[in-house]
């Protein structure tokens, strides 16, 4: 019993260590974007690579999501003689659900991943430590630029994806399932209300946050050579996926409670 008690202890131990660890660096790097100084080359560079680069992998997903929701909803609807809420469905979940998600966690293993282990084979390198002998704080060069690059770039993403989607969900009503174009554009913009797609991008914007801050952390805190960075880029993808799904929730309730 005392064994099984300290196997438990020691869990919630490691726990508690590893959450203090990750405020205290979330509150540093909070702090060194709200004071000068900026580097804004570093900065566009990090919004090029997580906006541009990933414009490709996000119109893809976004488009086949909307296209695989509209035959999905077509199938389920078509039982109950439901097939013209089909239009309302696909803007609605892109916008509020699909989008975001769909988008974070695509974001979430591509930059994550670079920026994991990008930051830890500078940590393993030590080439962190020089920058602090050279009397450059890692944070503003580092951690930053990719935390303000993933706070605005996932957003513009998000209304990337969510322009796709819908398309995707057009192409296939109209083309395939043989809907009026303008009844479903109609029926599209009928229930879409601003609050729909204005909660879909304030998720972007915190899943951008969270991305960023995972894949700065962990590479941060690396250790122990190659095998140590591969171990920081896995942890980043998969600590930056479960947050978004878990602040997926939470910002839902914030929004749609009643």
């Amino acid at each position: 019993m005392m064994v099984f008690l300290a196997i438990i202890g020691r869990f919630f131990l490691t726990f508690l260590r590893h959450v203090g660890r990750l405020s205290i660096f979330m509150g540093a790097a909070v702090s060194h974007c709200l004071r000068p100084p900026l580097y804004p080359r570093l900065i566009l560079k990090q919004m090029i690579e997580i906006g541009y680069y990933s414009l490709p992998v996000v119109g893809l997903t976004g488009l086949f999501s909307g296209m695989v929701l509209a035959l999905q909803s077509h199938t389920g609807f078509a039982r109950f003689s439901a097939e013209g809420a089909i239009a309302t469905v696909v803007v609605l979940s892109i916008t509020r659900e699909l989008g975001p998600v769909l988008a974070g966690l695509m974001v979430a293993g591509r930059i994550g991943a670079s920026m994991a282990a990008e930051i830890g084979t500078m940590k393993v390198t030590e080439q962190i430590d020089a920058l602090t002998t050279l009397s450059t704080n890692p944070f503003k060069f580092l951690v930053t630029p990719r935390l303000i690059a993933g706070l605005t770039m996932l957003p513009l993403l998000v209304v990337v994806a969510d322009i796709l989607g819908v398309f995707g969900g057009y192409l296939i009503g109209t083309y395939k399932l043989g809907f009026n174009p303008g009844n479903y554009i109609a029926r599209t913009w009928e229930f879409l209300e601003p609050l729909d797609v204005i909660s879909g991008l304030c998720k972007a914007a915190v899943f951008g946050f969270l991305i960023a801050l995972m894949g700065c952390y962990h590479g941060y805190h690396s250790k122990g050579g190659a095998q140590g960075v591969g171990k920081a880029t896995t942890n980043a993808v998969v600590s930056a996926s479960i947050l978004i799904l878990v602040f997926n929730y939470t910002i839902t309730e914030l929004f749609f409670a009643q």
